[in-house]
């Protein structure tokens, strides 16, 4: 299963912005240089971000975004939902009776990928801003070390 740009883009402008904000504003083009996003692509998502109660905007010089929430209190979860990317790995539509084949039945495999998706949406919904941002997310890239050189 693919995250698509919008969630990942959202994810990592918020997690910019909860590291470089400080209590002040951020400018949008500041988040767009740091993390190579296109700056409309970025308004885009930031309105959504808006609407959803997760940022506010601060207008004026020095103005920019700053967290609605603290950053202990903002899921990741939360981030994904409100630039409306369902985490989902079926091609079934959410809460329909009927499935993706073109008898509208279910995939023998239905069950499985709809509790992966599930279960995505439980760990993303129990990492917080603050668990990114302090680096309290241990992947396996960072308890093996590649060697690029013995790999080849």
């Amino acid at each position: 299963m693919k995250l698509s740009t919008k969630g990942r883009y959202a994810v990592m402008a918020m997690v910019d912005l909860a590291k470089h904000s400080n209590g002040h504003p951020v400018a949008l083009a500041d988040i767009a240089d740091r993390q190579e996003i296109s700056l409309s692509y970025l308004e885009q998502l930031f309105a959504k971000l808006r609407r959803g109660g997760l940022i506010r905007s601060v207008r004026g010089p020095g103005g920019g975004y700053l967290l609605a929430r603290p950053i202990d209190a903002t899921r990741i979860s939360d981030i994904i939902l409100a630039v409306d990317e369902p985490i989902r790995a079926t091609r079934c539509k959410p809460d329909s009776p009927s499935g993706c084949k073109s008898d509208r039945s279910r995939c023998l495999t239905h069950d499985l990928w709809e509790e992966l998706g599930n279960q995505i949406h439980m760990f993303l919904s129990s990492v917080t801003l603050d668990d990114v941002t302090n680096r309290r997310i241990l992947g396996s890239s960072r308890m093996f070390p590649i060697n690029r050189a013995a790999a080849e």
